[in-house]
């Protein structure tokens, strides 16, 4: 027999990972005296793309001018820093290089100069001896030196953000799922089930809700609003129809005698028609270096292994348009990133294009990660953040990176569409 508890705020939050913290800690911070509830599934905030990442804070050299990752990138970082030292949150500005390869690079190389130029990012184009002088084992014929990029571990920051959101009288309810969001009069309705005890309901009444469900986002929306993942017009639906496709990064990690082969971070030059950065070396806040990583489909939205496979999911991603769409487009790239998924040789290949000294014994299996990709039914690939409202409820559709170093940021541009369109709340 359900059991029924009811709750009233202002704001509801769904998702407890760092847009949804960032969001709730801004809405306390500029709406005093009004009460927020965050719906966290997990048992603890930041459990899937905040704790999983690479932990880079990002410099916004990749954007597209003017899009929303360039300008919320520049404005978040800065604000990320500001917090992680009021904090005492331990961040270090370490630097990256992007390093082309082979001369098949060097266009790629200069869009990424215009842009970084464009988004006003501190950078300076390096030769090859500044290139083996900041990293000594890096293989190159072209380099940029990024000296404004920085490292934190973004679970801290995420621990840090519930700490203030509940110092300012915020309500982080862990481990409510939540099921349903509904319409109400003067508000939303949310229907959430313990985790561990479906049987145990609440019910929370809120004046409006934001939705940054990450994985689930796609879920959420067409339950606020299921008129929102179908249109008659076909042209319409390619463009406005989204869905999640989870795709997974595998790591591994460098054994401890043979990280000095990476002193800071390094990149490679990007394919611009594809929005994964390829693999690389970070430097993490705690010493230890990470290699990777890949992008390969999740077969369940918390798939972090290949054996975690959910048939239901799988079944629907498999029949999206978009996704078959995608496959068409990008199957050569998806075979790629599968082949290094199950050969660790490949791996080491890949990785060897920048450091050659590089060796299968030198690595160990390491974490990983599964990134929320939001996909059009047409097959595009959403290449910036993209929110979405609907009555009451504003979404947070599609956030990946550089979104935890843009948080402090999204959670201003979120909070502001929110009140645009629901000036009530």
């Amino acid at each position: 027999m359900k059991q029924t508890s009811n709750q009233n705020c202002d704001l509801a939050v769904i998702g407890g990972g760092i847009v949804g913290l960032a969001t709730a800690m801004t809405w306390l911070e500029t709406h005093p005296g009004k009460g927020v509830t965050v719906l966290e599934t997990e048992s603890q905030v930041g459990r899937h793309q905040s704790g999983h990442n690479s932990g880079v804070i990002h410099s916004g050299i990749y954007y597209r001018p003017g899009s929303e990752k360039a300008l919320l990138c520049r404005e978040g970082k800065t604000k990320l820093e500001a917090f992680c030292e009021k904090q005492g949150i331990r961040w270090e500005k370490c630097g990256k290089v992007v390093v082309a390869t082979n001369p098949t690079e060097l266009d790629s190389l200069e869009t990424i100069i215009q842009r970084a130029t464009l988004n006003g990012v501190d950078f300076r184009r390096i030769s090859t001896t500044e290139l083996r002088h900041l990293e000594p084992a890096v293989a190159g014929v072209d380099a940029i030196a990024v000296p404004e990029t920085g490292i934190v571990d973004y679970r801290t920051v995420c621990n840090a953000y519930q700490h203030c959101i509940e110092e300012l009288g915020g309500d982080v309810r862990l481990g409510s799922q939540v099921r349903r969001i509904a319409a109400e009069e003067g508000g939303v309705r949310l229907i959430s089930v313990e985790r561990e005890n479906p049987n145990q309901e609440l019910v929370v009444h809120a004046r409006s809700a934001i939705v940054c469900a990450g994985l689930h986002s796609d879920t959420l929306l067409s339950e606020a609003d299921p008129a929102s993942q179908s249109t008659g017009d076909p042209a319409a639906a390619a463009t406005d129809e989204v869905r999640i496709i989870p795709f997974r990064g595998e790591y591994y990690e460098l054994r401890p005698e043979r990280r000095g082969l990476c002193r800071n971070l390094i990149y490679p030059v990007p394919d611009p028609a594809f929005p994964f950065l390829g693999v690389h070396f970070t430097r993490m806040v705690d010493g230890s270096v990470e290699c990777g990583p890949n992008a390969v489909l999740a077969l369940a939205r918390e798939g972090y292994r290949w054996r975690d496979i959910d048939v239901r999911y799988l079944q629907r991603t498999l029949g999206y348009s978009g996704f078959r769409q995608l496959i068409q487009k990008h199957w050569r790239k998806g075979l790629g990133e599968m082949n290094r998924s199950l050969r660790k040789s490949a791996f080491v290949t890949a990785l060897q294009k920048l450091i050659p000294e590089l060796r299968a014994s030198d690595l160990v299996p390491a974490r990983a990660g599964v990134r929320a990709q939001a996909v059009r039914a047409n097959g595009e690939l959403v290449d910036d953040f993209l929110f979405r409202s609907t009555p009451n409820v504003t979404h947070v559709l599609n956030a990946p990176s550089p979104a935890a170093t843009a948080s402090l940021a999204i959670a201003r541009r979120v909070i502001e569409q929110h009140q645009d369109q629901n000036p009530n709340a």
